[in-house]
């Protein structure tokens, strides 16, 4: 197959490489169903929806594990202790150029209130829902009371099976998520419902404060949850927690009661017949009462999860002889299934999605590429497109920020939550690469939707996007160029700040940026921005030394002191189009950093930030290497990534991985007319593929 263009995607969808026959979705999805044996406290199987997911152990529930219940619009913030006042935080001043910047950093005078706008809002955990167990003597099983353990994630219908014995007697396990409504179905039948030795327990926890999404059943006074409504087989309850407040509705259709046997503490009692059935709702309106049965759910979530598989693009690797096809087909139909769970909802989610992993939930700026941006090339754009909305919702609040700091345009925070307050560190107030994001991810809109709508939709961001970076480039009169930083965090951000200048990846993404901003000016009719154009015509070039790009210009030691983190100077012709990069240079510059760089210490999308320079670089067989077989970017049982210096787990790892498998079958802006380029052309693997996009 001859590389279309873009267009010709557009206009000929589904498209399929290498062969004209159809893809059977369903048997891809169905041969990497998730089926584990042994109960796993640290990696949780799901179900959800993109804006709610829920995670469970060994037995369909979160019986002996203390999985999450998330939504991304469960944020709470502590009250804000006595005598503190958000406006007297002044963050700290750092010199830029003579003049003094006051930037979002640690206000040393204020520490208390620091801390305080640090870990305030945070994620939450909505709930747990967990087994009742009775042996026949009347005490409380455990998790090693349970024998021949088994359970089955079906991807294509989103339906989680849990089996189990208990002395003998089988346990079977039905759990899913509604499509839409942030909800679980449950169904549990065994003669252990009708012996009355299994119950449910709904238990309602209160934040600990920690930077994980932990909670505390220590503090019950803290909290209220009430009980409002309770008629016939369907209960609801208010949650009030500080100035956070949020629904729950339980409804069930067996016999069975409903009963609180504590303070924040429920349970659904069986009275009849050996099947339980329940559905538990969740809603981010207190008052809203959601009455649903587990039918309705399943059908949901078949429909839902068969609609999601059916649309959009899909890769089959199995005519592939390479023997490792299998597991790189394993973990982009993993990528796919996770990703939809935690990942597709209405705020950009935090690294761990919806599972729980620190940062105290909130999404990092800088990171919404590797979240979101391969919803574009696997043509699934209004997954990612749900979160956008931050760009718009924060272009008022981010133009003060710029304005402050004496900038035009819009400067984007790093790391927030449900509102435009960064989270006070040197990091956050110094990290640039986050920049020029909503450029790209317009460029991409405008790709699938090249209409006017589109146009006027980014208009703003774009540009208000552009005038900061343009103005944010230092003009060196001396040498007649623009510099970037100090002060500056680098994509690493393992290196000074205060001493860092001209970084490469940051460099290149400015040129982009501009680049493409002007391109959206002519496309509006519009006259091309003079300043843009100055800058443009003279940002330093990339920094080379040795024959090889470096992280920074003038950067010291860098292959023996910064050679670990993120080896962000090769995303430049990788993760970025190229702009400003002379190919040979980076042809070396992969050479040493695969050579030298400490790839132990990295992160999740590292590696397919060095698979896509690869490919580009026309090294497809190192390319495929980068995604299967490095320690430091493992998948586990549920497609969940870790290894390396990443938490556990690690989303953007995954999101890499698809951007970068899309790229290396359907290509990239410049690159080979040929089949799949990214991948080896002597026959080891045959990428069959349909509704890919081709990348930037």
């Amino acid at each position: 197959m001859i590389r279309h263009t873009f267009l010709s995607l557009i206009l000929f969808l589904p498209l399929v490489g290498c062969g004209n026959d159809r893809i059977d979705r369903e048997a891809v999805v169905n041969r990497h169903r998730i089926i584990t044996e042994k109960n796993n406290p640290r990696s949780p199987a799901q179900v959800g929806n993109g804006e709610f997911a829920f995670g469970v152990d060994i037995t369909g529930l979160q019986t002996f594990a203390t999985h999450a219940t998330m939504a991304h619009w469960g944020w709470h913030s502590f009250p804000l202790p006595k005598g503190l006042d958000i406006k007297d935080f002044n963050g700290k001043l750092w010199d830029t150029y003579g003049r003094q910047v006051r930037y979002d950093d640690w206000d040393e005078d204020h520490p208390e209130l620091s801390a305080w706008l640090a870990g305030n809002p945070h994620s939450l955990n909505l709930g747990r829902i967990g087994l009742v167990l009775k042996k026949s003597d009347g005490t409380l099983a455990t998790l090693e009371d349970l024998a021949n353990t088994r359970q089955e994630t079906d991807l294509w219908t989103g339906t989680i099976t849990s089996t189990f014995e208990l002395e003998g007697t089988p346990v079977r396990i039905t759990t899913l998520s509604h499509g839409e409504k942030d909800a679980i179905g449950v169904q549990i039948t065994s003669g252990l419902v009708e012996s009355r030795q299994i119950a449910v327990a709904f238990y309602f926890p209160y934040p600990d404060g920690s930077q994980q999404v932990n909670s505390t059943f220590d503090q019950p006074d803290a909290h209220t949850t009430k009980w409002v409504t309770a008629e016939g087989k369907f209960a609801h309850l208010e949650r009030t927690l500080d100035d956070t407040g949020y629904g729950v509705s339980v409804s069930w259709t067996t016999e069975a009661g409903f009963h609180e046997v504590g303070k924040h503490n429920f349970q659904l009692v069986p009275s009849s017949g050996n099947t339980l059935e329940f559905v538990f709702a969740f809603s981010d309106d207190p008052s809203v009462e959601t009455r649903l049965n587990f039918s309705e759910c399943r059908q949901s979530s078949e429909t839902s999860w068969k609609e999601y598989w059916m649309s959009g693009a899909a890769v089959d690797l199995s005519a592939s002889t390479d023997p490792r096809w299998k597991e790189l087909e394993r973990r982009l139909v993993l990528s796919q299934y996770v990703m939809k769970v935690n990942e597709a909802g209405s705020w950009p989610p935090q690294e761990s999605g919806l599972v729980n992993n620190g940062w105290y939930g909130r999404f990092h700026f800088e990171m919404i590429w590797w979240h979101g941006a391969h919803f574009a090339l696997w043509d699934r754009w209004p997954l990612f497109d749900r979160s956008l909305h931050v760009y718009p919702d924060f272009l008022p609040t981010s133009r003060v920020r710029a304005e402050k700091q004496g900038y035009k345009g819009a400067r984007w925070p790093k790391c927030t939550a449900d509102l435009d307050r960064d989270w006070p560190h040197p990091i956050h107030a110094t990290l640039i690469w986050q920049q020029p994001h909503p450029i790209f991810f317009a460029e991409l809109d405008y790709r699938l939707h090249p209409t006017q709508v589109t146009l006027d939709k980014w208009r703003d961001v774009v540009f208000e996007t552009a005038a900061f970076m343009a103005d944010f480039a230092h003009y060196d009169a001396a040498t007649d160029r623009y510099v970037l930083g100090p002060p500056v965090y680098v994509v690493s951000e393992n290196t000074d700040p205060r001493t860092t200048i001209n970084p490469t990846f940051e460099l290149s993404y400015w040129q982009f940026g501009l680049r493409t901003a002007q391109v959206w000016k002519e496309r509006m009719n519009m006259p091309r921005d003079e300043k843009w154009d100055d800058v443009l015509n003279k940002l330093s070039p990339l920094p080379v030394e040795d024959g090889v790009y470096v992280t920074y210009e003038g950067v010291e030691d860098m292959w023996t002191r910064y050679n670990w983190e993120h080896p962000a100077l090769i995303g430049a012709f990788g993760m970025l189009p190229g702009d400003g990069v002379d190919v040979p240079t980076m042809g070396r510059t992969l050479e040493r950093v695969h050579r030298e760089w400490k790839l132990h210490e990295t992160w999740g999308w590292d590696f397919p930030m060095l698979a896509m320079s690869a490919a580009r670089l026309g090294q497809p067989e190192q390319a495929v290497n980068y995604l299967l077989e490095y320690p430091a970017f493992l998948f586990d049982e549920h497609g969940l990534v870790g290894g390396g210096r990443a938490p556990f787990p690690y989303f953007p790892g995954n999101g890499g991985l698809l951007y970068a498998v899309a790229m290396m079958a359907a290509g990239w802006d410049g690159g080979p007319d040929t089949d799949t380029p990214g991948f080896p052309d002597d026959g080891s693997w045959v990428v069959k593929w349909e509704g890919l996009k081709p990348a930037l």
